[in-house]
């Protein structure tokens, strides 16, 4: 594996690092910011593309608009305040991957959609999220934050905050202390999905308007809490760091981690196809983000 300039730590998994990386062609994705059952919808169409071979791994950079509640695969939707939630004008949509709640907002996103056989991410669960911790750690070096991975073990069970952001996860980056990026990985049949959430600016606390509690008190005591164990890139910098900045450091990264050469391109036919049925038929659908 080749090591960007500013350097990365120490490597604790062995099978994580020691890969004789040839160079290799990856599709780079960047969309602009759109609702939540679009953004999940492409995720899984890109999946289920690639596990086909009809489309080759892909570095997926997007935003969301309006803001959007997103709940893990398991978590329960009783989870939501959905009338602060419409008051709002905040969408929902249900992920398929795991982990607790995230108010996408202000922020760059990144999925890696990758064959099992990309060695990029294979391995267990724990050695690619190692693996791609480090072109993330240097990413956000780049952009002059002095972050540090710190190794979790990944419970099988669910967790019982509803908010990420305020739950420890396997090799989370951090910057002071503070969680700085909330990933999530899905493995199915046809391959392997991770993403990813990097808040730039905003109010991390404001989540909790979108979030049931039995009282005020409880969700101000969350909304403390948020701000103690996370951060966003401009509260770590002192200064706003743009989208189209954070999204070229993630590309140059993952290209000089990773050995991989991007071709800027565009979602195929049949996936914009396959869009356009998983948003009727499972993520803008009720029974989908309901289910639980």
């Amino acid at each position: 594996m080749r090591y960007h300039e500013s350097g990365i730590e120490s490597c604790d998994h062995e099978s994580a690092c020691n890969l004789e990386l040839v160079m290799d062609i990856w599709r780079l994705l960047i969309h602009p910011p759109a609702r939540g059952s679009w953004n999940m919808a492409v995720d899984e169409a890109i999946l289920e593309s690639v596990g086909r071979g009809e489309a080759p791994p892909t570095l997926r950079l997007y935003a969301w608009e309006p803001a959007c509640l997103s709940l893990g695969y398991a978590q329960p939707v009783s989870d939501v305040d959905q009338l602060r939630l419409q008051a709002r004008g905040w969408g929902i949509v249900r992920r398929p991957t795991g982990g607790s709640a995230i108010l996408h907002a202000d922020e760059l996103t990144y999925a890696v959609i990758a064959p099992h056989d990309e060695p990029r991410v294979s391995g267990s669960v724990l050695v690619s999220y190692f693996r791609l911790a480090q072109a993330l750690v240097c990413a956000l070096r780049d952009l002059g934050l002095d972050v540090h991975t710190k190794g979790k073990s990944v419970s099988s069970g669910r967790i019982s905050n509803p908010v990420c952001f305020e739950v420890s996860s396997a090799y989370e980056i951090t910057v002071g202390g503070k969680k700085l990026i909330g990933s999530a990985q899905a493995r199915r049949k046809q391959g392997v999905l991770q993403h990813g959430s990097l808040p730039l600016t905003g109010d991390l606390s404001r989540i909790v308007q979108g979030i049931a509690f039995d009282n005020e008190e409880a969700r101000q005591k969350v909304a403390g809490r948020l701000l103690e164990r996370a951060t966003t890139v401009e509260s770590a910098l002192g200064r706003l760091i743009s989208w189209d900045d954070t999204a070229r450091a993630f590309v140059e990264a993952f290209h000089t981690t990773f050995n991989i050469t991007f071709k800027r391109s565009d979602l195929i036919r049949s996936e914009k196809g396959r869009v356009e049925s998983l948003i009727v038929e499972k993520y803008g659908h009720p029974s989908w983000i309901g289910r639980i």
